[in-house]
């Protein structure tokens, strides 16, 4: 019989060759005219592990094929390709002749509309076959050819083509076998992000969510129930993968096509173009960060691949919970994940600081719709250090303490009939959920530190004036503080070391002894585990780890001082600020679609007087040097970082609310004091201690944290109340 085969690639080449070789008439075209004269002075060379040959076909240009064409014509060209040889073969066929769609069925549409009904069947081939230069094929062990008319029936014509190719089956579900070969052409385009070989991405249990959900995606949005097709099974997609990768690993070829076009061949991606239609998030990120390779705005690198994943945690782990506000778009990173210190690592940024591109929408609808122009300072950082800042997340209104009912609040993933804490609860929960481990937050009263106990995760809040804070929408300039939530210790040594503002190095503080492990002095606040907002879960939690620190050597030390047996004051003192500061920045602005709390917090504001507002600034300089005076002979200060855990719903701030949430971490804010919240191992939710040092040693803060983060790591099961 004779066939022409439009497309010499792997597996136009492969089933090209094959009918060549059982005594077909072959007559081969393809669009490059290197294709067309390899096999014209060359012939179509097929090489394996199963034996290699040679066969001479006649080669040409789409152009230049015969006028008229009556046989059946093999459509294996690129999908962006596609069209064009629609409209080489329009008008050529004569007779019986007709169409099949070889390479990418799902494309049969277009060759339809060029050729017209009834002359277009379409083909699922699966092979492990590689293009390996101008008609030259590296063909493994592995084919598979479904062949299908495209209304299901069963003909003379389809039934004589899976007869001719090597290994075909004729099929009356060949639509539906489609939408499970598209699922598994998105798997395989996943594993081309990087520059791992295909059988490593597919069998690693860190990227099997992504994979699964990347195929879920496509199999929702198929217009015809999918059909098995070869070892991919659309009910079974844990199996499916398994197979996959197993295949993957015998496979001649390590590489999937898609990388091998992206970094090998340097040129676009063989992608069916429904691919990125289906609408799902996944598949528009994939999209995009194949689309940044192609155009050289990035390269292929394992990082491509961390940062889907990363996406894929963000709308199945983060969006349930309300964290999500924005997700970014991939920066260009043409030299891979670039060699700054945070390369290639996921960071979510709290949606009051600018991120060009995206509205800053502060947890508010009355806030500005357009997008930022620019970077906040942090996030401009945080790029330069080469981190991928992927998300915004959700905050409280403005930061000022209340959920806006139109926006909601974040939920907790310890327990999600909990709070995540304000305003800084989307980037606590992503934190704490798995998301990513880096995270941006405020805190203007403990709106870092509160969520991070919360949740368990480590919440730091730097020396005042450390961290920029242009490009961060004001509450309380006075008290303001840009800070960061983690999985570790040594994720906000990360941060603070490329987000700090250079300040004139400090003493290195020394642990005492000069062997074995670090052992530091703690003053320990009685007064603050004494205080009633403290449940027994959390005193019980607290007094633990302080235990656990004396066992390990450190100097435990219980202090008092004149400013712990006024806690409860401290709480007035930020709230006159922090209200009156507020209504100055909020003043001008139309305040009716602000929520009811955040209103009233702003009209508190307005009311405070210049004499009480001058006071309160009075006691806070006075309690700044109180607290400092509090750290001579000690390392740092310890308490709890909030009296209780997680509640239901996000305590108001204010006066005369006497819910005691910030009573711990609003001192410091005030004092401009580090601190850090670290979990401890308590009954049911997490728990946090709060640690505090000398101002401008943030570094020294950390090194203690560290250290006792490491003993706390030693105590799995949690204390009894």
């Amino acid at each position: 019989m004779s066939y022409v085969v439009l497309g010499c690639g792997a597996i136009g080449g492969t089933v090209a060759a094959c009918l060549a070789r059982d005594g077909h008439d072959v007559l081969v075209s393809d669009p490059d005219p290197a294709v067309v004269a390899g096999v014209s002075t060359g012939g179509l060379r097929v090489e394996g592990p199963a034996g290699s040959f040679t066969v001479a076909v006649p080669a040409t240009a789409p152009e230049d094929l015969p006028p008229r064409l009556d046989g059946p014509v093999l459509v294996a060209v690129r999908a962006q390709d596609m069209a064009a040889a629609g409209a080489q073969l329009a008008g050529r066929l004569d007779g019986a002749g007709y169409v099949v769609c070889l390479r990418h069925g799902l494309d049969a549409g277009v060759l339809t509309a060029a050729v017209g009904p009834g002359r277009v069947a379409a083909a699922w081939a699966d092979f492990d076959a590689a293009e390996i230069g101008p008609g030259v094929v590296r063909l493994g062990d592995r084919a598979a050819v479904l062949v299908g008319e495209l209304d299901g029936l069963y003909t003379e014509r389809a039934g004589l083509l899976a007869s001719h190719i090597p290994g075909a089956q004729l099929t009356g579900r060949i639509l539906g076998c489609l939408q499970s070969g598209l699922a598994q052409d998105a798997l395989l385009a996943a594993t081309g992000l990087g520059d791992q070989p295909a059988a490593e991405v597919l069998g690693d249990p860190r990227y099997r969510p992504l994979l699964h959900e990347l195929a879920r995606e496509v199999l929702a949005g198929a217009p015809v129930p999918p059909a098995p097709a070869g070892a991919f099974d659309p009910a079974d997609l844990p199996g499916s993968l398994a197979r996959l990768a197993q295949a993957a690993l015998r496979s001649a070829n390590p590489h999937s096509e898609v990388y091998l076009d992206l970094a090998m061949r340097h040129r676009p991606a063989d992608l069916p173009a429904v691919l990125a239609e289906r609408g799902g998030p996944l598949l528009r990120r994939l999209t995009e960060l194949l689309r940044a390779i192609e155009q050289g705005r990035r390269s292929c690198s394992p990082s491509n691949l961390d940062l889907l994943a990363a996406h894929e945690r963000l709308e199945r782990l983060g969006r349930p919970l309300n964290a999500v506000c924005s997700v970014i778009a991939a920066p260009d990173r043409a030299d891979g994940a670039s060699a700054g210190p945070l390369a290639g690592r996921p960071v979510g940024v709290k949606d009051i600081i600018a991120v060009a591109g995206v509205p800053t929408r502060c947890g508010s609808p009355a806030s500005e719709p357009r997008p930022a122009a620019a970077d906040a300072v942090l996030v401009r950082r945080l790029r330069e250090a080469g981190a991928e800042v992927f998300a915004t997340t959700q905050c409280l209104e403005y930061a000022a303490g209340f959920a806006h009912p139109e926006v909601g609040d974040t939920r907790n993933p310890r327990d999600p009939s909990r709070t995540s804490g304000g305003s800084s609860g989307g980037s606590a929960a992503l934190v704490a959920a798995g998301v990513c481990d880096l995270a941006l937050g405020t805190d203007t009263g403990g709106s870092v530190r509160i969520p991070a106990a919360y949740c368990g995760v480590v919440g730091l809040k730097p020396s005042y004036g450390l961290l920029p804070v242009e490009g961060v929408f004001p509450l309380s300039p006075s008290c303001d503080h840009a800070g960061t939530l983690t999985a570790t210790v040594a994720g906000a040594a990360d941060l603070l070391a490329v987000l700090a503002d250079p300040v004139a190095p400090t003493t290195p503080l020394s642990p005492t002894g000069s062997t074995g492990p670090p052992r530091f002095a703690v003053g320990v606040l009685a007064a603050q585990l004494a205080d009633p907002s403290v449940t027994p879960p959390v005193r019980a939690a607290v007094r633990s780890a302080l235990a656990a620190l004396d066992a390990a050597g450190w100097r435990i030390k219980e202090l008092t001082a004149p400013w712990l047996e006024q806690l409860a004051s401290w709480d007035d003192v930020l709230t006159v600020i922090v209200a009156r500061e507020a209504h100055l920045v909020h003043q001008h602005r139309d305040l009716s679609r602000y929520a009811e709390g955040t209103r009233a917090l702003l009209a508190f504001g307005a009311s405070v007087s210049d004499g009480q507002y001058a006071a309160a600034l009075d006691r806070q300089a006075e309690l700044t040097a109180a607290i400092e005076a509090s750290l001579a002979g000690v390392d740092v200060l310890a308490g709890p970082t909030v009296g209780y855990q997680a509640p239901e719903q996000d305590p108001p701030f204010g006066a005369g609310d006497d819910n005691g949430e910030s009573r711990f971490t609003g001192p410091y804010n005030l004092s401009g004091h580090p601190a850090v919240s670290l979990p401890v191992p308590a009954a049911g939710l997490p728990a946090g201690l709060q640690l505090a040092g000398r101002r401008g040693a943030d570094a020294a803060l950390l090194r203690v944290a560290a250290a006792a983060e490491r003993l706390f790591a030693e105590q799995h099961q949690p204390v009894q109340a």
